[in-house]
């Protein structure tokens, strides 16, 4: 298995905390202070190599990845399957909340939307097999240490995927600049999958006729349309907020 690393403070301390499967802990010589400390200590603790190197011995690891002093030498993260999200779901006892990302190719999106999908109580992410970015070292680092606690399967067809989950009672919601409805008038408190498009081409067609229904972010501006990790944002609270007012 090749291996993968974890770099920065905060991420690699939230996979010591999660019981992530660690090698060995690389940090730079010399470095003991504010949240390094506590990230060795804990390392140490659980019997962890903890091994010191120059600082350029991370930057080529990383390869412009900022490190903080820190990398965790890992096993690549460990996809789930998609009937692992829903058995999520069930273990929690709430309708399934599950999120899409249709060909999105930036990490540091991916990265986000797994922050912001972790703080808002999404089961889990599904990413497709091709033509998108897979978990690595940038998702990790932007996701904050989300990627720890988010489930993520990868899925091979889409419509394939839609289609399943449809029938396992899941309505279907695309975000799409043609949307027949702002996303805050939709009704989105029930059993959902939120289908996100990439960065620059958004929803393809056969995806869009596959979803139930297709919201709009309302643009007041002159730019055309928002990052995707902040439409993804907005519209996964607004599903946070109608699934608590259920409550």
């Amino acid at each position: 298995m090749t291996e993968e690393f974890i770099a920065g403070r905060n991420s690699v301390l939230e996979a010591l905390k999660g019981g992530r499967t660690i090698n060995k802990l690389l940090v730079t010589k010399g470095d003991r202070h504010g949240s390094l400390k506590e990230i060795v200590g804990l390392a140490r603790s659980k019997g962890l190599v903890v091994q010191d190197v120059e600082a350029a011995k991370l930057d080529q690891i990383t390869s412009g990845v900022r490190h903080q002093g820190v990398v965790a030498m890992v096993a690549p993260v460990e996809y789930v399957e998609l009937e692992d999200i829903l058995a999520n779901a069930e273990r929690r006892n709430e309708p399934p909340f599950i999120v899409l990302l249709d060909e999105l190719e930036d990490p540091h999106n991916v990265g986000a939307i797994l922050r912001t999908a972790e703080a808002a109580g999404v089961h889990g992410v599904l990413i497709p097999k091709r033509r998108s970015c897979p978990l690595s070292a940038a998702v990790a680092k932007t996701s904050a240490g989300a990627v720890e606690y988010v489930p993520v399967a990868r899925v091979g067809n889409v419509a394939q995927t839609i289609d399943s989950l449809k029938k396992a009672g899941l309505w279907v919601v695309g975000a799409d600049m043609e949307g027949s409805k702002e996303y805050y008038r939709a009704d989105l408190s029930g059993p959902v999958l939120l289908v996100v498009g990439s960065e620059g081409r958004g929803l393809g067609r056969l995806t869009k006729e596959a979803c139930d229904f297709l919201v709009r972010i309302p643009m007041k501006g002159k730019v055309g349309s928002l990052n995707a990790s902040v439409a993804c944002s907005l519209l996964l609270y607004e599903i946070f907020r109608q699934r608590e007012s259920m409550v």
